[in-house]
């Protein structure tokens, strides 16, 4: 979850397992030597990798976090078998899947044995790319180095099989809430951080509001409370925040600035829905400040040192034409529109000025943390073993079987109810 610096929990009040990838400032851009490629940014190893596994690094982790997900959504019910008495619980689930690299457990690979892997539907010719997917193609490695049919293809598949992977792990979380009898009480949000280029324009990855990179799901459910729909506005993952503040019954602070907007008018159908993204991207493949506005059919994508972008989603959706280079008049206004939100919404000079002094801070704090001692920023969870599963000390095993089981018998165990025998002697 890309929980970087020395404060582990974010908000939380809980982390249930560490990170896959480093809490540390040693995976910090640097626009101060913006055409070297850093050895920590995407190669096309995970392409050229592509195809089963029995295991990897990335299902360790997303088996972890399985495990403790369920457990804890198991350890929740047992604290207390009352409903009523129950705190309610937000839990995250952060799977890393279908992430690169493209390897898949083999279940999931040959769930696609039988099916045409399609290849990507647009072609791109690096000499005809715009400058940032240039420089993506540079930083990938990716430049020169075409990728033969059968490694995308390959590529493809194991991204698929990783998809029904995951898709088979949220079911599994599901299958939990009912058995726990939580299914009715809570909401499940489904959503990811980026999607993934698979080859499309012959890019691969992420790193760009292409649609390809940006659109990500974004599914919500709870049938309690909505009908099922479909949202064809426009909404970002910014707009969860205050989105979940709602559903739990809160309120925003009104004096506090707040990115994104509430979704509850697109779950219930209401009339006074936002159709808006803001995007900022300052990571691999930058050398300044990259922004989006996606507003109704238009998308704007601006940066310093690029020419300007401008695309009709719905009459382009795989983002051909290039509207700011349009002759139009109207498009010509739209476009200068655009631009003249830009420069009122992003002082550039201001944003990378202080990009540029955070990512200096960052490399001296990185250096600095590597002389002497060695002090990890990585998240450790506690366990206390002296409470888990059974322990001579902690009660009659009788009481302990008893309390970790779920659902409970309507018997107590023997020592419960020799206690309330005792107490109904007592009581006369």
């Amino acid at each position: 979850m890309h929980f970087v610096g020395s404060d582990q929990l974010h908000g939380y009040e809980e982390r249930l397992t560490s990170d896959i990838y480093p809490a540390d400032y040693g995976w910090t851009v640097n626009w101060d030597l913006g055409e070297v490629r850093q050895d920590w940014y995407h190669n096309m190893s995970s392409v050229l990798d592509a195809g089963p596994c029995v295991r990897t690094n990335q299902i360790d982790f997303d088996e972890e976090v399985m495990y403790k997900a369920q457990q804890y959504l198991y350890d929740h019910v047992r604290k207390s078998v009352d409903k009523t008495k129950r705190q309610p619980f937000c839990l995250t689930v952060s799977l890393t899947h279908p992430h690169d690299p493209y390897t898949t457990p083999k279940h999931f690979w040959n769930m696609y044995e039988d099916h045409e892997i399609p290849l990507p539907t647009v072609n791109i010719k690096q000499e005809d790319q715009d400058p940032h997917s240039v420089r993506l193609m540079k930083v990938i490695d990716i430049w020169d180095n075409p990728m033969s049919e059968e490694a995308i293809r390959r590529a493809r598949r194991a991204y698929f099989g990783n998809c029904s992977y995951v898709d088979a792990n949220v079911g599994k979380l599901l299958q939990v809430l009912e058995e726990c009898d939580l299914a009715d009480d809570t909401i499940v949000i489904f959503t990811g951080d980026h999607g993934d280029f698979l080859g499309e324009r012959g890019l691969w990855y992420k790193m760009s509001f292409l649609e390809p990179a940006a659109r990500v799901p974004l599914l919500v459910y709870a049938p309690k409370y909505f009908s099922p729909r479909r949202v064809h506005e426009s909404v970002s993952t910014a707009d969860l925040l205050p989105t979940l503040v709602n559903l739990a019954g809160g309120q925003l602070q009104p004096d506090l600035e707040m990115d994104g907007c509430s979704l509850i008018p697109h779950l219930t159908g209401a009339a006074n829905k936002h159709d808006e993204v803001i995007g900022e991207y300052m990571a691999e493949g930058t050398v300044a400040p990259l922004m989006m506005i996606r507003r109704g059919v238009y998308k704007f994508i601006f940066s310093p040192t690029d020419p300007p972008q401008l695309f009709h989603i719905k009459d382009d959706p795989h983002e051909i034409m290039n509207l700011a280079q349009s002759p139009s008049s109207e498009h010509a206004q739209i476009l200068t529109q655009f631009l003249k939100e830009a420069q009122q919404r992003w002082d550039m000079r201001a944003i990378t000025a202080q990009v540029l002094r955070s990512q200096r801070q960052r490399r001296f704090t990185d250096s600095a943390l590597r002389i002497g001692q060695w002090q990890p920023w990585d998240h450790q969870p506690f366990r206390d073993a002296s409470k888990q599963y059974i322990r001579s000390v902690a009660a009659n095993l009788d009481d302990l079987e008893y309390l970790s089981r779920f659902p409970r018998t309507a018997e107590f165990p023997p020592s419960v109810a020799i206690s309330v025998k005792a107490i109904g002697k007592l009581d006369g």
